[in-house]
């Protein structure tokens, strides 16, 4: 299992119910591939420095969990597809996590 950081950058024309919908819908694929999620942050709204699909504005929140390499592949295949997600990035944070280490 691998430790992965995945930062969303989210439409700010999405609601809190949309949003919230969306961020259950990719935390539940991390669950059933065997993962586990350690950490959500919500950055909140903030002013991009260019625009992106023609908004200056968007949606933040950080995604930090421990999976499987597969899980991630299909988490980002998951992204691309979905409204209301303008770009994302996933970095891998560490090679070798433990589940149980994370949890305590």
């Amino acid at each position: 299992m691998r430790k992965f950081e995945t930062l969303l950058l989210l439409s700010p024309e999405l609601g809190t119910e949309a949003r919230d919908a969306l961020l259950a819908t990719f935390t539940g694929i991390i669950e059933q591939g065997q993962g586990q999620m350690t950490e959500t942050d919500h950055w909140g709204m903030r002013d991009l420095a260019y625009p992106v699909q023609k908004q200056m504005r968007g949606y933040y929140v950080r995604l930090e969990y421990i999976a499987p390499g597969s899980v991630v592949a299909e988490l980002e295949r998951v992204i691309r597809i979905s409204d209301g997600v303008f770009k994302f990035i996933t970095v891998k944070l560490e090679e070798n996590a433990e589940v149980a280490k994370e949890v305590a």
